[in-house]
């Protein structure tokens, strides 16, 4: 587990190196004291507002954690908030050894199995990526005047392409989603006994993550849940995409022009940066939005990279305070948390 996680932090510092390189060599200078300027020169109220709505998304995430629990666990969102805000804080400063924390800890307070709490967590995923496909998409078609918002008619029609590329994929996983919740129990097993020639743990692997899935989509029982947990979700990135809002109209000058459709690619391509982090510093995400910003928008250099920093520092790592202050009053150790973790999904992977 070690080796895994010493080569996967050292191919993910690499391609970020890499993509550190090619944004410097394209942006060929940059002015520091620019850059100082319109950080100083920000609306830190505007900064606040989006670190208030951060973590009314977080209390969000602990409503929809409490639904989901429903058919294992009667519980309420008071119990559901520290994890929220620990596991996220474990993410930001462990970087994804930390990812699941928040599932572990979430099993062991409430007696709960934490495989059934992997399975919360891949449903959590599938609806957030869900709701933001969704957005992206109603977006990309509202209209003329939202895309007048964008630099060109061009971009326009690429966003509308990638907008129809991923909501496609995701209504792949739905229907993969509804395959496994009827029979992935015997697709589990079936993969299981086709890879017996193969790496035990790439047979074990695959069969525990799909039975977690599987266990996962059980929790859905009804059409009326399904309808909560959508709404739920789509209310959090809406109030996430406020925070976007607030962080691009703290500055003067560029920033405050960009539009609904304008801040959607800026959270979509946020999103998909964020596959790509590093423990205590992030990485993906940044790069992301400052490419977005600079590149796509026009944004000058010194202002994108600033909002770009701004951004992840309000939506990423503003956790942290938190996060540590309800460890401490629960007496836990992130990394000592984190390490029961991976033994335990460990032991998952070996069952």
């Amino acid at each position: 587990m070690k080796k895994k996680r010493v080569l996967t932090t050292v191919i993910v510092l690499a391609i970020l190196c890499l993509l550190i390189y090619l944004q410097v060599h394209a942006w060929k200078r940059f002015d520091w004291a620019t850059f100082w300027e319109n950080t100083g020169h920000v609306s830190w109220l505007n900064i606040a507002g989006s670190i208030a709505l951060t973590y009314v998304a977080y209390a969000l995430r602990a409503v929809r954690w409490r639904i989901f629990l429903k058919p294992m666990k009667a519980t309420t969102t008071r119990r559901m908030l520290a994890p929220q805000f620990i596991g996220f804080a474990a993410l930001a400063l462990l970087g994804r050894p930390g990812e699941m924390v928040r599932p572990y800890l979430i099993a062991r307070k409430e007696d709960l199995t934490f495989t059934s709490q992997v399975g919360v967590w891949l449903m959590e995923r599938v609806f957030d990526t869900a709701s933001v496909a969704v957005m992206f998409v109603a977006l990309a078609f509202l209209g003329d005047p939202l895309w007048q918002t964008l630099p060109n008619h061009r971009l326009a029609q690429e966003v509308r392409v990638s907008a129809s590329i991923f909501f496609l994929a995701v209504v792949a996983v739905i229907v993969v989603a509804l395959v496994l919740r009827r029979s992935g129990y015997a697709i589990a097993e079936r993969l299981q006994k086709r890879f017996e020639g193969h790496p035990s743990k790439l047979a074990q692997g695959l069969h525990s993550k799909i039975v977690s899935f599987t266990d996962g989509l059980q929790i859905i029982s009804d059409a009326g849940s399904v309808a909560i947990l959508s709404l739920l979700s789509m209310a959090m990135w809406i109030i996430i995409a406020g925070a976007y809002w607030l962080i691009t109209h703290a500055y003067s000058g560029q920033l405050p022009r960009l539009g609904l459709a304008s801040l959607m690619v800026l959270m979509v391509a946020a999103m998909f940066g964020s596959l790509i982090q590093l423990p205590g510093v992030g990485g993906g995400s940044q790069l992301a939005t400052i490419a977005v910003l600079n590149g796509v928008f026009g944004v000058d250099n010194e202002v994108a990279v600033s909002c770009g920093m701004l951004i992840w520092l309000c939506t990423f790592m503003s956790v942290i305070p938190m996060g540590l202050l309800l460890a401490h009053r629960e007496r836990l150790s992130l990394r000592a948390v984190a390490a029961e973790e991976q033994k335990a999904e460990a032991t998952i992977d070996q069952q």
